[in-house]
């Protein structure tokens, strides 16, 4: 009964819109009716991923799966992480193995790559780039991550999966994976290939690292677990983009990162 009251309420809504745009809502919410959500979340062990799977723990309870990945990537902290984010919430977490299809990728995130991380803002490294992504871009990561977990969300039978892009990876280009056109790309793509069986949830691909700790912290996400720094380090470096970006998320909301109290 209530799949059958919001097919008529977003058709009430958005009936003068695209007809595309309109058959894609109705259309799934349709396919919905009589059966229980069930969501994969992808889950790196950082920021954003991690409130992503609070997001998606608080609407649907115990209906929640986690997929983390293996690329390449130079130390496996953020791994660790994944599994401790995981276990906090009580998630399974699957994970996969795609360091093969990365092995001559330059980037410098990479075992494969001699390049070192830069340490130094995401605006300083565009400057240096003249508006190319930054050597941290992995070749398409996101969408090969998406296409990867949409044959396991339909061999779980998830409705939907989760993911944690937000507009400050995309400005710039720095991360062109992470921008709200290649999501809608992506999320059309996979509703279609999966014969119209799942769908893409990005709740902060048009908000600031900023606003994904806000809500975060609303919604108590265990921080001192996750990892977001590309050095393999003890410790955060603090220089690298991303520690730069996360410092800074936790200042504008009057918290210390709690990775810098231990």
């Amino acid at each position: 009964m209530y799949w059958r009251r919001l097919v008529f309420f977003m058709y009430a809504r958005i009936s003068s819109v695209d007809d595309g745009i309109l058959l894609y809502f109705v259309d799934f919410a349709r396919s919905l009716i009589g059966r229980k959500m069930k969501v994969l979340v992808l889950l790196s062990g950082g920021v954003d991923s991690s409130t992503c799977l609070a997001l998606a723990k608080e609407k649907y309870g115990d209906n929640v799966l986690a997929l983390s990945m293996s690329y390449g990537q130079k130390h496996a902290k953020e791994l660790a992480a994944a599994q401790a984010i995981a276990d906090y919430y009580h998630v399974e977490l699957l994970h996969m193995d795609l360091s093969k299809i990365f092995a001559h990728s330059k980037c410098s995130l990479l075992q494969g790559s001699e390049e070192s991380v830069p340490h130094a803002s995401y605006a300083e490294q565009l400057k240096e780039s003249k508006g190319e992504p930054v050597s941290t871009y992995v070749p398409f990561r996101n969408g090969l991550f998406l296409s990867a977990a949409a044959s396991i969300a339909l061999e779980y039978e998830c409705n939907e999966i989760y993911y944690g892009p937000h507009a400050d990876d995309a400005a710039g280009n720095a991360y062109p994976d992470c921008s709200v056109e290649f999501n809608e790309s992506m999320n059309l793509a996979v509703y279609l290939g999966s014969g119209r069986k799942v769908r893409l949830v990005a709740p902060f691909v048009d908000k600031t690292k900023k606003d994904i700790v806000a809500e975060g912290l609303r919604l108590g996400v265990p921080y001192e677990l996750t990892w977001s720094c590309y050095d393999g380090g003890e410790k955060p470096c603090h220089k690298c983009g991303t520690c730069i970006d996360r410092e800074a998320a936790f200042a504008a909301n009057g918290v210390v990162d709690p990775l810098d109290k231990a």
